[in-house]
């Protein structure tokens, strides 16, 4: 077969043309530790120069005999609409390349180029992302890193950890099966330098295959879908109370169902709290009403300057061009009913990196740093943490961290000799006409281990999981995400070199202690039973908006 002639806008050095299609090879993708994730290999494609053919559909007809797939329709039209050049196959074997270059067909030429390949296939492919047909990214790191990943040859070496990441992928399968979910995601995060360990989204697929895959396998739960927190959020609604000064770990709050209008805010009808809790116990209990009262006594303006201090009211800062923004009430709307709605977790969306990186700031000693899937030493100009709180709040959360698993809803996400310490978080699901759904719920749980060392975070969340023998019919996180962050736990701190301390465990946890009913002070008036400053308001409201409606 001749060889290819130039496109009319190259010549040779002797002003010859000749087809010399330039070509840059496509670098490397690996994780942490060098693993392989994404690497171009050679291939041959096959191209004419149509004007140059002669009887276009016998040409065809030959090369339907080498190329099975040859689709002969749409080829001899392709063929003969475009008379300088076409493409007619890619990803020619060998074999194929001796048989159509021994037919010796003048206007018949090829190419080598490359074709990506995912070697590990669903493993991190949310996070990869894919190419087009011309080596173009189109999702994920691909599409983040494309000018990047196209002009320089060294591998891109990313935060991930296949081993975590395909034990995280695994479990997280499994539990998405076991409790017929509609989907779910994992996530594991170094909580001081903000590096993604692992990240999956469930259900995934073959990154080998992007083309043939459904929208809703390659929907990226952990960083484009805006869900409810539910009471994980409940931890900044005590971080943002602490910081404030106003509120205390002994003061007192009502939980008492909450109307306003025609909105009630309860906790389970299974639930029987005392008329007041104290703070921790507010948490720890996971109460509606009295976060919601603790939301109150902080106010609009506190509330929204916290939560954009935090990134909440912005798009996630993370290497993922999928990344969503948050959905939230308008300054205008962010009125008293927000104020206790986001107090407890509803009322606002985010996206669940997102509050794992809130999380992560309340337990690494108050400093908000930026999730990454690039590790810290190849980072350039990284941005720096933020302190948002002092180390002394900080080690309060903690110790309310660690009580939920100990003594509160979160006791299935107990992973013993590592001390974890997080959040359940239980919230309707909301169906596309903007309604709650019954009965439907998106069940999560955001924590920490070793909640005396902290190092990594964890956030696990199915979509609609159903309840089964197993949870006695109950499809709430504390029986369904939390057992599931145990089990990530578990199996993937050892390969993180975290290893379970039991020797050292009666001095740890009198370190993490905390009354759930702390004393007060001698000489200070704690809120609580008729003082409270947000009563007074809510009831004003709550009588206004009932003779509104």
């Amino acid at each position: 077969m001749p060889e290819a002639p130039a496109d009319p806008a190259e010549e040779s050095a002797t002003g010859t043309p000749s087809l010399n299609i330039p070509h840059v090879q496509r670098a490397p993708i690996t994780d942490r530790n060098g693993q392989t994730l994404a690497v171009s290999l050679p291939v041959v494609s096959l191209y004419a120069h149509p004007d140059e053919l002669i009887e276009v559909r016998h040409v065809v007809e030959q090369l339907k005999e080498i190329l099975p797939a040859l689709d002969v329709k749409k080829t001899i039209y392709h063929l003969e609409h475009n008379k300088k050049f076409a493409y007619i196959a890619r990803n020619l074997t060998p074999r194929e390349e001796v048989q159509v270059n021994n037919l010796g067909i003048p206007g018949l030429y090829f190419e080598n180029s490359e074709k990506r390949h995912y070697p590990l296939g669903h493993v991190a492919a949310h996070v990869i992302g894919g190419v087009d047909i011309d080596e173009h990214g189109i999702s994920g790191i691909e599409k983040y890193f494309d000018d990047r990943l196209a002009s320089d040859r060294t591998p891109l070496n990313l935060s991930i950890d296949v081993r975590v990441q395909e034990v995280v992928r695994s479990t997280l399968i499994d539990a998405v099966s076991h409790f017929n979910a509609q989907g779910g995601c994992a996530i594991v995060m170094d909580i001081h330098t903000g590096e993604i360990i692992a990240l999956v989204s469930a259900p995934d697929f073959d990154a080998n295959q992007l083309n043939k895959t459904s929208m809703d396998a390659r929907f990226n739960r952990a960083v484009t879908g805006d869900y409810e927190p539910g009471s994980t959020l409940k931890l900044q609604t005590a971080a943002m109370a602490l910081q404030s000064g106003k509120i205390h770990l002994w003061d007192r709050f009502s939980t008492t169902p909450i109307h306003i209008g025609r909105f009630k805010i309860s906790d389970l009808s299974t639930d029987h709290f005392s008329p007041y809790l104290y703070f921790p116990e507010v948490l720890a209990y996971s109460s509606n009403p009295g976060a919601a009262h603790i939301a109150l006594d902080i106010g609009e303006a506190k509330q929204q300057e916290w939560f954009k201090k935090l990134g909440f009211l912005d798009r996630v800062p993370v290497e993922l061009p999928e990344a969503a923004r948050p959905i939230y009430p308008s300054q205008a709307q962010w009125k008293i009913t927000t104020v206790l709605t986001v107090g407890f977790g509803h009322g606002i969306a985010e996206p669940p990196l997102s509050i794992l990186r809130g999380v992560s700031t309340l337990a690494n000693g108050g400093l908000l740093i930026t999730p990454t899937l690039i590790p810290a030493k190849n980072r350039i100009n990284p941005v720096q943490p933020i302190r948002v709180m002092p180390k002394t709040t900080s080690d309060q959360l903690r110790k309310i961290l660690r009580l939920d698993i100990t003594r509160g809803t979160g006791r299935k996400a107990e992973a013993p000799g590592y001390y974890p310490g997080g959040k359940t978080g239980t919230a309707e699901k909301i169906d596309e006409h903007g309604r709650y759904m019954k009965h439907t719920n998106i069940t999560a749980f955001a924590g920490v281990f070793p909640m005396n060392d902290p190092k990594y975070s964890v956030y696990v969340m199915l979509d609609a999981p159903k309840g089964n023998a197993s949870t006695y019919g109950f499809q709430t996180a504390g029986w369904i995400a939390a057992p599931l962050f145990s089990k990530i736990v578990l199996r993937v701190a050892p390969m993180l070199g975290i290893y379970p301390n039991f020797a050292d465990s009666k001095q740890i946890e009198e370190g993490l202690a905390m009354p759930m009913q702390p004393a007060i002070p001698a000489g200070v008036r704690a809120l609580g039973p008729d003082y409270d400053p947000g009563e007074m308001r809510l009831e004003m409201e709550s009588a206004k908006k009932s003779h509104h409606f």
